[in-house]
């Protein structure tokens, strides 16, 4: 089956990846917002859709969420009595029956309940991994793009 969405538990993500807005603190806007825009940059290259979940009842929504299309990342927040992982867990039930979907978290209960009834799961160290490598390749394939381009461009100016 394909994979059809990525599930993120957000602040376990922002949590172990400290040079993401090194100087706010994790549970802060600027914090989130940086991490939106990075899983944005990650979606474009990739194509597949991603929700981040936070826990909190929106109370510190992030400047960027109104103008993210939840095609592309969508990013929702827990309300009073349910966490974040309630949400992911029920997401990923849920979406079992289009294809695979792959949560992002450190938490190992999250994790096993998720791999349980199918779903895949990742350590958000292996994400991060991920989303650089993925980045990096996407920075070298335009570099490589716009130097043919340019040389493309000079020979034919020299014509």
């Amino acid at each position: 089956m394909p994979l059809i969405r990525i599930l993120v538990d957000g602040y376990s993500l922002l949590h172990a990846w400290p040079e993401l807005a090194p100087k706010s603190a994790r549970h802060s806007a600027m914090a989130r917002d940086a991490l939106i825009a990075r899983l944005e940059e990650y979606q474009a290259a990739l194509g597949t859709p991603i929700t981040v979940f936070f826990d909190g009842q929106s109370g510190g929504l992030s400047s960027r969420t109104k103008s993210t299309d939840p095609r592309e990342v969508e990013v929702l927040y827990s309300k009073a009595g349910q966490t974040a992982d309630d949400l992911i867990e029920r997401a990923a039930y849920r979406f079992k029956a289009y294809g695979e979907v792959l949560v992002i978290t450190d938490d190992h209960a999250e994790r096993d309940t998720v791999q349980g009834f199918g779903g895949l799961a990742s350590s958000c160290a292996t994400f991060i991994a991920q989303i650089e490598g993925q980045l990096q390749q996407v920075h070298l394939d335009l570099k490589a793009h716009n130097r043919r381009e340019r040389d493309r461009f000079q020979r034919d100016r020299s014509r």
